[in-house]
């Protein structure tokens, strides 16, 4: 019987001691320099960086306003806008939204927005904004305070080219 106990301490003391030379292994192999040594020979010449060839692809143009795309092409741009007013003066203000979107290229006749107001007079929780693209579709946002961060999509028009459900502002400024 003793020298079953006696084994059973060795298997564990030995799985200890296998298990911390792997930990100072792991440890020494994450405090090596992070740079390689050099495997050329020490007399080899750095060749010069070579300057971004012609056809090097550039960074990816900014959104822009595709008249003739469709909503999803215009949603990126849509998104832009909306984000710039979003970290503006004035982030939850109806006419604010309506006057970038104009302003961006958006036809203010095909918009539609939420009054910024409850019917109480008190701030609005959350505004949506829209604007109709072509017969199908709208280009939406929501944004406020029970929002977050500025929501974005493109859904499908509804009756009568209507993109929003509810009362919206007469847009008559």
């Amino acid at each position: 019987m003793i020298r079953n106990s006696t084994m059973r301490r060795r298997r564990p003391l030995s799985s200890v001691a296998v298990a911390a030379a792997l930990m100072g292994t792991l440890v020494l192999a994450g405090c090596t320099s992070p740079e390689a040594p050099s495997t050329a020979p020490p007399s080899a010449s750095v060749a010069p960086e070579a300057s971004p060839s012609p056809s090097a692809p550039e960074a990816p143009a900014a959104p822009a306003l595709q008249p003739e795309g469709t909503a999803a092409d215009n949603l990126p741009f849509f998104t832009t806008v909306v984000q710039q007013v979003w970290t503006g003066p004035e982030p939850v203000s109806s006419r604010a939204y309506v006057d970038a979107l104009t302003a961006a290229g958006f036809a203010r006749e095909a918009m539609q927005v939420t009054p910024d107001t409850s019917t109480v007079g008190n701030p609005a929780e959350s505004l949506q904004f829209s604007v109709r693209w072509g017969e199908k579709e709208c280009l939406v946002g929501q944004v406020g305070p029970s929002t977050g961060e500025p929501v974005t999509t493109v859904m499908s028009q509804l009756a009568e080219g209507r993109c929003l459900v509810g009362e919206t502002l007469p847009i008559d400024w």
